[in-house]
């Protein structure tokens, strides 16, 4: 895979990857934040966001009707998607693109499920590599009670019971995000991670983020003729509370 800069695209993908709970969407969300703040042109993207099979995955999760195979089908067409409408035309204009989860989520995911390799990788073959991807490693056990601090239980997909692994559902997470960890190891070098230790602090894993960031790209090449307004300012541990009540209240 070539990166966008590889390709000669104006702009830069950062991604970043990690467990359930590992904490990368408090992380890639502060860095949206202060890229903004700095005046750099920045869009942001999720992984199972865009409107096109929204409607369709959630009827799926909720009749627990997506086998192994349309679960992986269905998030390489959100992904194609995003990719086509958002990601690319934006890179050409010359944006920072923020990623949380790029393809390597469905290379983890989908093949702890079942699917052949080869085949989930094929599904995604039309899409360059981040210039940028950070892995968030996390111990099981922090993912896990940082999950409950936010909610009472476990949701069905994330602790991998369609798996059929364990009647207990946190022991079935322990297993499932056990199993996806050692697929994102094992990806770790073949594409270039960053290993960033999630088990730190929100506020000391930001500060190694935004230093990463401004070494391996030039952030003067994207500032903003026109800053854009910006809300007031919030501490980052203030920040990290609201994005945890977003992804909660969605």
């Amino acid at each position: 895979m070539k990166t966008f800069s590889e390709l000669n695209f104006s702009g830069r993908l950062i991604a970043v990857e990690g467990l359930d709970g590992s904490g990368k969407s408090t992380q890639i969300y502060l860095l949206k934040r202060w890229l903004e703040a700095e005046g750099i042109k920045v869009y942001f993207s999720e992984w199972n966001s865009s409107e096109l099979v929204k409607s369709a995955t959630s009827k799926g999760k909720k009749r627990e009707l997506l086998t192994p195979t349309t679960f992986s089908l269905i998030h390489a067409t959100d992904f194609a998607d995003r990719y086509e409408r958002h990601l690319v035309p934006l890179l050409r204009a010359g944006y920072i693109v923020l990623c949380d989860r790029y393809v390597f989520t469905a290379f983890a995911r989908d093949v702890t499920r079942g699917c052949p390799p080869d085949w989930v990788r094929g599904n995604y073959s039309f899409a360059a590599a981040p210039d940028l991807t950070m892995f968030f490693k996390a111990d099981l056990e922090v993912s896990l009670n940082r999950i409950l601090e936010g909610r009472p239980k476990l949701k069905f997909f994330e602790a991998g019971m369609d798996l059929r692994l364990s009647t207990d559902p946190y022991e079935s997470f322990r297993i499932f995000q056990g199993r996806i960890l050692d697929q994102y190891l094992a990806m770790s070098k073949e594409f270039g991670f960053v290993t960033m230790d999630a088990n730190e602090n929100v506020e000391k894993q930001q500060v190694l983020v935004r230093k990463l960031v401004s070494e391996q790209i030039d952030l003067k090449k994207f500032k903003r003729r026109s800053p854009l307004p910006l809300p007031p300012s919030l501490t980052i541990n203030q920040e990290a509370r609201e994005v945890e009540e977003d992804k909660e209240a969605a």
